[in-house]
């Protein structure tokens, strides 16, 4: 599992995989990722916070009028994700930064996202939970994210191979987003799962009181 690597370890695994990792993400975005980002993202507002940005794959989906900051561990993704900030004509503030330990003030942002990363953090609820200290009480977090499929046959298969695949580029397969949403106390407005179970869809704010 992730406990194999320390984050300085995964950064490092995403900065000599970044200059391969749009092409390893090709066919699944023409099998409807895109147009579940596409979705998700359309429902971004005011000042947003993105977390582990990678490669910068969301950019284009942002809303109009969206000031956008965006957060990673690896340098390499990041470099690609500037260029493609610029290629678009956009302004996105990029920062060095762990998303389990936000250097961000409390209620900072209206909308706070993460895609496809929750799988790599060593402690997913609290980075969770530090997503929702920065969302400002009302504001949105967007969360596209996958997981063990609910499909016996195929969260199995995600048990019998998590370690080996876990050990590649530090990615969990088979946790349960739903869960770790939960635990963290994020307030659940929309969930929805797809692709044989496997990714899930939330949209959720912070906790109240």
């Amino acid at each position: 599992m992730t406990g194999r690597h320390t984050k300085q370890e995964i950064g490092q695994k995403y900065n000599d995989f970044a200059s391969k990792y749009d092409l390893a993400e090709a066919i699944p975005e023409l099998l409807g990722l895109r147009r579940l980002r596409k979705s998700l993202l359309s429902q971004a507002e005011g000042n947003v916070l993105e977390i582990a940005a990678g490669t910068g794959r969301n950019l284009q989906y942002y809303p109009t009028g969206c000031n956008i900051t965006a957060i990673d561990l690896s340098e390499g993704m990041m470099g690609i994700a500037r260029k493609k900030a610029s290629d678009l004509g956009i302004t996105v503030d990029f920062h060095y930064m762990d998303a389990e330990d936000l250097s961000f003030e409390q209620d900072s942002f209206d909308t706070v996202v993460d895609t496809l990363s929750a799988c790599t953090f060593l402690d997913p609820v609290k980075a969770l939970g530090e997503m929702a200290r920065v969302c400002k009480p009302g504001g949105k977090i967007l969360l596209l994210e996958h997981g063990r499929s609910n499909r016996g046959w195929l969260g199995r298969f995600q048990d019998w191979r998590a370690d080996s695949h876990a050990r590649q580029l530090g990615c969990v397969w088979n946790r349960e987003p739903q869960d770790m949403v939960l635990e963290a106390g994020l307030l659940v407005i929309s969930a929805r799962r797809s692709f044989l179970g496997i990714f899930h869809t939330v949209v959720a704010s912070p906790p109240t009181g």
